[in-house]
């Protein structure tokens, strides 16, 4: 059952309901395409072995078979060292659901309910639930009977899950493959059931019955689970390497699970798959623990290098997603929606989120150092009289204190934007704060230090709790913040005037290097893996050049426009680093 092609036949003989498409053992890429166009496009390729999306490619003309043949067949073999591929018909508005059965040594087959892992990116589950929703009973005891009777088709014991994929336009349901281990999503199947299925699989491995008959397997609320993943969502979802400078996931309990197997510190490599921890939630119903998913995203905290925490949280209030109107093209179908800036002022072109968190950073930043002085000197409340004067006073100093931090505008290209910010203390705690060359209103914000990285901070009328991480990277402060709904990551630059600060606390700022006109940097760090075209070729605007891998992930780098390759000296088998220059485009 391992082996997709395989189990498809069984399947097929068996009766259960199969997607048309191609499963045998010819893997001649003129065969194939023929048998593609039998079926009709648009298909689906995938590999025979493996999971997770790797390798899998939808073709949706005859002009695209053979690259993308080629393609998964290459990321197949490096992720799973097996490179035999199968095709089927794409379902063009499919539902991801499977069934999660366990059978004994003893002949015994049951099912524990069904998840929807239907919420993908690059045919990759990111939120799956269980059960299944706007599903009805009688469909649920159909799909799990149709799993039972897969498993018992080939006398199978031990944890397995069976996969289906749901026609929305026809309510039908076809088997897909059926992935004989335990799932990354299992824990939402231990939520709704009560069971721990680690244990069943050493009680079974052992030579004993299952714990549990088919009507003794309880239903109880819903549970969720977020694939928190170290990538960069806005440039498609490429997977990301660097440190966890700052990792702070949310506290366990009952119904809140984080299985991780990383810490602070740890370094992220492109060796691996870039999940670095599963976020499980349960409620009584969907809407309960809905809710909990939202407010654990909203308090899971990463720094370092880019996550999809956020994006996690977007779905997860998105209107549709809400009401249980999931398929696998749902990040495709409500891109609008989720790629985009909430808090953003389109006049001003700056986020007004990131406006207020850097006014906060700064009243945060000052009340730490102030705090920090009274610790190197005992007595420090009373040096520091005159500064909470009002108004404040320093010697030979000015009254205001300067700082300056850049942030990635999103409207403008993530170009880096720089804010200039005065700070005054007013009193204890309390700060007014000016935005330099705007018309920005003086904000009044107070500060209560509670220890470490953690403040309460009342600002714009509202009393809410912030986290600021800094950490120094490329020779760069970066400062990231959390509070309310909003993630915001600054920088020091070097042109900061620290004429009121301590010197010994400057740093130098990385200097972002400028490259040619018509450079293509790389997405991603990785492995060259092919060189498709020479120095000096024409291109046109979209045509393939190479094709890097990483984390088991292959990723095609296309011309920006039309022109003439230039300074494209890398060869197939090279390292690259992310943003290094590939080559150029001239005209």
């Amino acid at each position: 059952m391992g082996d997709k092609s395989a189990s498809k036949r069984i399947m097929g003989a068996a009766g259960v309901p199969l997607v048309p498409g191609y499963h045998g053992d010819r893997q001649d890429i003129d065969f194939l395409k023929a048998e593609a166009e039998k079926i009709g496009y648009p298909i689906l390729i995938k590999p025979t072995h493996g999971g997770g999306g790797k390798g899998m490619r939808i073709v949706q003309s005859p002009d695209d078979f053979v690259d993308s043949f080629l393609s998964a067949q290459r990321e197949a073999a490096a992720s799973f060292g097996i490179s035999t591929i199968l095709i089927e018909k794409y379902i063009t508005q499919p539902r991801h659901v499977e069934v999660q059965v366990f059978g004994d040594k003893h002949g015994n087959v049951i099912h524990l309910y069904e998840r929807d892992c239907s919420v993908q990116r690059r045919h990759q589950k990111i939120i799956e639930e269980a059960p299944a929703p706007n599903v009805v009973n009688e469909f649920r005891s159909h799909l799990g009977e149709a799993a039972v009777a897969a498993a018992k088709a080939v006398g199978y014991y031990n944890a397995g899950t069976v996969e289906f994929i749901m026609d929305t336009l026809s309510s039908q349901f076809y088997f897909m493959e059926m992935n004989t281990r335990l799932q990354v999503e299992h824990p939402v199947t231990e939520m709704i059931v009560g069971q721990d299925l680690v244990e069943w699989q050493i009680l079974v491995a052992n030579g004993e019955t299952l714990p549990l008959t088919q009507s003794e397997v309880p239903l109880k609320g819903h549970a969720f689970e977020a694939r928190v993943y170290a990538e960069n969502v806005s440039r498609g979802f490429l997977p990301a390497t660097g440190s966890l400078h700052y990792y702070h996931p949310v506290s366990i309990s009952p119904t809140v699970r984080v299985e991780t197997g990383v810490k602070e510190g740890d370094t992220v490599s492109m060796h691996y798959d870039p999940m670095i921890a599963k976020l499980v939630v349960w409620g009584e119903n969907r809407q309960a623990a809905l809710v909990k998913l939202k407010d654990c995203l909203l308090n899971f905290q990463v720094a370092g290098l880019p996550t999809n925490i956020g994006f996690l949280h977007k779905i997860a209030n998105h209107w549709a997603f809400e009401k249980g109107l999931v398929g696998t093209h749902f990040i495709e179908q409500f891109k609008e929606d989720l790629f985009i800036d909430s808090g953003v002022d389109i006049g001003a072109g700056t986020s007004a989120a990131s406006k207020l968190g850097a006014a906060i950073v700064a009243a945060c930043i000052c009340e730490m150092d102030h705090n920090s002085y009274k610790e190197k000197f005992p007595g420090g409340d009373k040096l520091l009289s005159l500064w909470y004067a009002n108004p404040p006073f320093r010697m030979h100093h000015s009254a205001k204190r300067l700082i300056e931090l850049e942030w990635e505008n999103e409207l403008k290209g993530k170009c880096l934007e720089l804010l200039k910010l005065a700070i005054t203390c007013v009193s204890k705690g309390g700060y007014l704060v000016e935005f330099e060359g705007g018309d920005s209103p003086v904000m009044e914000i107070k500060v209560v230090h509670l220890g470490e990285c953690k403040f309460i901070v009342e600002a714009d009328g509202l009393s809410t709790h912030v986290t600021l991480a800094r950490y120094f990277k490329d020779n760069c402060q970066h400062i990231h913040i959390w509070h309310g709904q909003h993630h915001h990551n600054y920088q020091e630059p070097v042109t900061l005037d620290r004429s009121n600060d301590d010197a010994s606390d400057h740093k130098p700022s990385f200097q972002t290097a400028s490259h040619p006109k018509g450079s293509v940097l790389a997405p991603m760090a990785g492995l060259v893996v092919k060189v498709l075209l020479e120095n000096g070729a024409k291109v046109e605007e979209g045509q393939p050049i190479l094709v890097l891998e990483a984390m088991k992930m292959e990723h095609v780098v296309k011309s920006p426009r039309a022109g003439y390759i230039e300074g494209l000296h890398i060869a197939s088998g090279q390292q690259v680093f992310d943003t290094s220059v590939l080559f150029t485009v001239k005209d």
